[in-house]
């Protein structure tokens, strides 16, 4: 691990929220050479948690301190292609967490999950075995669906440190899992953590992934609205709209970068 200033990638504000430049090949080198005296933080954000944070001061606050912000959603994508970056891809918490397992095999990274349920963490530790064989899964917890005591926070936090985990994937939901990583990140020096949402569920496959020609095409919201209609409908009802009156303004605001 690297002992001098860590590079971190240029950042672009989308609906507010500074949005990271980078690559899944630029994120994985970063987890490589993460520094050792604090916690490297990355958050994969997508139309909900950047319309959200526009509401949420404290969330807004936890996205801006990050050290990546990925375009985990589309539509960010989108936005950064036409406004400062023609070839940006999308960098998909999911494939990342999966990039990440194999590549870390060889480099005897040790792995903790924090989130979801007992279910979910059994089916996942399973997926991670099956698809990085050799990966080194140290520690899980999946905690209460309610707000930890102190003393139950700082019992995690030494778990954590006990098993000398480097990366720590957190699967709380967001708003929940920045405003964690937000608050612990400073008693955790020299592990990344990294706020993958849904990824837990998707990799397990406790939650089925939309085919890749939906994802690509942005539609994996209406996949999952599909399937999840009174949860998520008052969500995508009420952002995506105002986003897509935002991604206009701004598009309508400043020209279109060379090439693209």
């Amino acid at each position: 691990m690297a002992s001098e200033p860590l590079l971190l990638p240029a950042r672009h504000p989308v609906a507010g929220t500074p949005i990271s430049l980078t690559s899944y090949d630029e994120v994985l080198a970063l987890l490589d050479d993460r520094p050792r005296d604090r916690a490297l933080r990355l958050a994969f954000c997508n139309v909900h948690s950047v319309m959200t944070a526009r509401k949420d001061p404290a969330l807004a606050a936890a996205l801006s301190a990050v050290d990546v912000a990925t375009p985990d959603g589309m539509p960010l994508v989108w936005s950064l292609r036409r406004a400062v970056r023609p070839d940006q891809q999308r960098v998909y918490g999911p494939d990342l967490m999966a990039a990440a397992l194999r590549h870390g095999v060889a480099r005897g990274w040790r792995h903790y999950l924090y989130g979801a349920t007992d279910e979910t963490l059994t089916r996942l530790r399973a997926a991670a075995l099956d698809m990085a064989p050799g990966v080194r899964l140290v520690g899980w917890h999946a905690p209460p669906f309610r707000a930890l005591t102190p003393v139950e926070e700082e019992r995690v936090l030494g778990d954590i440190r006990t098993s000398g985990a480097d990366l720590v994937w957190v699967g709380l939901g967001m708003p929940k899992q920045e405003l964690w990583m937000d608050r612990v990140h400073a008693r955790l020096p020299g592990v990344a953590l990294l706020g993958v949402g849904a990824a837990f569920d998707l990799l397990s496959g406790t939650v089925p992934q939309a085919p890749d020609w939906i994802q690509d095409r942005g539609l994996e919201w209406l996949y999952r609205l599909a399937r999840e209609p009174r949860r998520l409908g008052p969500r995508y009802l009420s952002t995506n709209p105002a986003f897509l009156v935002l991604a206009a303004r701004e598009a309508l605001r400043r020209p279109r970068p060379p090439g693209a």
